[in-house]
């Protein structure tokens, strides 16, 4: 099974990491760990996290304000979102058209 993130959610992180890394130098670097570990914990129950809205799930990211929006099919996991926690909730629903 693969992963695959919609390019918005890849700059979602991205973005983020700069973010943190301004604020502390490591910090950036440790967003992306934790999303790193999140995912691997998808990929190893993709079933396991909460529907959040339709057939989307989610996984929250250990020790940051974010949550993995996916939906899981037999072949990959597709990460919809790396959404943050206190920000416009359900704006990701428009990348599912």
């Amino acid at each position: 099974m693969k992963v695959i993130f919609h390019p918005e959610a890849s700059d979602e992180m991205l973005e983020s990491a700069r973010f943190f890394d301004e604020k502390c130098a490591g910090l950036g670097s440790d967003l992306i760990t934790a999303i790193q570990e999140s995912t691997r914990r998808i990929l190893q129950f993709p079933q396991s996290g909460p529907i959040e809205k339709w057939n989307i799930r989610k996984c929250l990211v250990r020790g940051f304000p974010f949550t993995l929006l996916y939906e899981a099919t037999p072949d990959q996991v597709f990460i919809v979102a790396v959404m943050h926690q206190h920000r416009r909730p359900g704006y990701w629903a428009r990348r599912l058209k």
